[in-house]
């Protein structure tokens, strides 16, 4: 408040002095020289001191200018006694009745400095902002121009998650026109220009609380300080139109939540290390942490080992991230150490000891009124199935093993989950209880964890669906009553599907597999869409048990067909896409 009086007292004077014939314009003027020896000027005003010991960082509030003229805005040392200091002075012409903003940049020396990587100077000047804006235009929104202000950055772009590349290209001294956004919390990716294969920094901007609100977003600092006079390191900064300025903090770390889920006997009990330090002491099978925080930007070892180990040396298996500064990320241990002492994965998909990893992972649901949830198919020797909530839809659609779907928005209630075989909805293999009534806001991670058959499997822990909150609470979710049969029964259940569901190239459709729960007579025949049989592809007896029938043996051309399958159990038809 004292200094924004002292600005009004000065500016009166200098109204004054030029008499009455001047008119105004609205400044407002951000110190961003990040030159060391510039940390702290004095702002002079045609001679006459306006800011003394002006910071650097820091802005004035928007303030009344004389417009239509020259005025010559000098920079002196922070000690200067009068005029007679000033160090450089910059000739500025407001436009009548404009909105300007004018950010002091650069360096005082630049043969002391590093240079530009893009040729451009980096000697002390003013830039000025012209159509600047005390307010939004939109009310309803956020609006903000973005200054690149770092002498030492490469051109960038400035990603905004969620909402898509909102700087493109900009170069030292380059300045945007006004961006608007609903007010809301963002994430700032900044990468190379044309390369958003490189994240150079992650900052969080709150700009939830500025609905109707202005501002400058600078990039202040130097990437290098070390080259650079140790001056002060890169960081974003908004001026708001008070003068009040923000730092957008930067985000250097991400979410992490681990689950355990290698039903595998010998990894019962593991032991967790990051980057060589252990994390986890004897964390056991179906545990999980809460979200921590993990570094991110930079390349993060973890590794496994056996319970009551002494260091990261003695690891079973070693893994290597990077991840994304502010992200949130679920990694669940799974799979088995010796693939060939267990029972082969139906699809066959490698069910070797690895750790799978969720990504946009979420701590809380989208809407409080909603539990959110994303489902893993974690059981190496489960076929790939459909989850459906009775009564209400299908959740997940013929999720394979390690298949992680999106995250699902539900009501908060309780549900009644079926798991099915891909593609056959009428044949429930299992039902387990889902109660969410109490979650209310909250999110989960459900995954299908143990064995089918424990006993083609080291006599493992039998299949079941579990579910991780946030907190790193696991929840069993028991199985429903009546249950109209258990999935590790599924090879005696009869049902048939398609292999790689009629898609794809004529070579990727291999045929036909299906299961007999009684052996007796078996009719499967191949029609083209006018009725006519093209193929009769069984026709008599089968023990019980999977089956499987060859399409590779016929010469089939692109098209629908459709598939007939009858047995004293099951009569169906379904329809096929070819494409060669």
């Amino acid at each position: 408040m004292k200094r924004l009086q002292q600005i009004q007292v000065l500016l009166l004077t200098l109204f004054i002095v030029n008499t009455a014939v001047l008119g105004t314009a609205r400044l407002q003027v951000i110190h961003n020289a990040a030159d060391p020896a510039a940390a702290k000027v004095d702002i002079y005003l045609n001679e006459t001191k306006l800011l003394d010991d002006f910071a650097f960082r820091t802005a004035t509030p928007f303030i009344d200018a004389p417009s239509g003229v020259e005025i010559k805005i000098g920079v002196a040392p922070a000690t200067s006694t009068g005029s007679s200091d000033i160090i450089a002075t910059i000739p500025v012409t407001l436009v009548d009745n404009s909105t300007n903003i004018a950010i002091a940049n650069g360096v005082l020396t630049p043969a002391s400095f590093a240079a530009n990587p893009d040729g451009k100077s980096t000697a002390f000047q003013l830039i000025l902002k012209g159509d600047a804006r005390e307010a939004a235009a939109n009310k309803d929104n956020v609006e903000f121009s973005v200054l690149h202000g770092s002498t030492d950055a490469p051109a960038v772009d400035v990603y905004a998650r969620g909402a898509g590349k909102i700087v493109a290209g900009a170069v030292y001294s380059a300045i945007t026109d006004y961006i608007s956004v609903p007010p809301a919390l963002y994430t700032l990716d900044i990468k190379p220009k044309d390369n958003d294969q490189v994240l150079v920094a992650t900052f969080k901007g709150d700009l939830s609380g500025l609905k109707g609100g202005a501002a400058v977003v600078f990039a202040s600092g130097f990437l290098s300080p070390a080259a650079n006079g140790n001056g002060k390191a890169f960081g974003l900064f908004a001026a708001l139109a008070n003068g009040t300025v923000v730092e957008l903090g930067a985000a250097t770390t991400a979410r992490l939540q681990v689950i355990h889920n290698a039903a595998d006997p010998g990894a019962a009990s593991v032991d967790i290390y990051l980057n060589d330090a252990k994390l986890l002491d004897n964390f056991a099978f179906r545990a999980a942490t809460p979200f921590i925080d993990a570094p991110a930007n930079q390349k993060i070892k973890v590794s496994v080992a056996g319970p009551n180990s002494n260091s990261s040396s003695e690891a079973l298996a070693n893994f290597e991230f990077n991840l994304t500064p502010a992200e949130t990320y679920i990694a669940i241990a799974n799979g088995v150490l010796d693939p060939t002492k267990f029972a082969a994965n139906p699809e066959k998909r490698s069910t070797a000891f690895n750790i799978l990893v969720k990504a946009a992972a979420q701590e809380k649901a989208a809407d409080a009124a909603k539990v959110d949830f994303s489902v893993l198919h974690g059981a190496t020797d489960a076929p790939a199935v459909d989850v459906i909530a009775k009564g209400v839809a299908k959740l997940v659609d013929g999720a394979a093993y390690g298949d992680i779907t999106k995250y699902i928005s539900v009501p908060a209630a309780s549900y009644i989950l079926n798991v099915t075989p891909k593609g056959a909805p009428q044949t429930v293999v299992a039902s387990f209880q889902a109660d969410l009534s109490t979650l209310g806001g909250g999110a989960a991670f459900v995954f299908a964890s143990g064995f089918l058959t424990p006993a083609s499997n080291q006599n493992g822990k039998a299949f079941g669906l579990y579910a991780a909150l946030a907190n790193g609470t696991v929840i069993e979710l028991p199985v429903s009553t009546p249950i109209v049969t258990r999935l590790n029964q599924q090879n005696s259940q009869t049902w048939f599907r398609v292999n790689g569901n009629g898609r794809g190239s004529g070579a990727s459709v291999q045929g036909i597999t299906y299961s007999l729960g009684k052996a007796g007579l078996v009719e499967l025949s191949l029609y083209n869409v006018t009725g006519r049989k093209i193929a009769q592809l069984e026709n008599g007896f089968k023990n019980s048990g999977q089956h499987f029938s060859s399409l590779n043996r016929y010469n089939l051309g692109t098209g629908q067909y459709i598939i007939r399958f009858r047995s004293a159990e099951l009569q169906k038809s379904q329809k096929i896409y070819f494409v060669r």
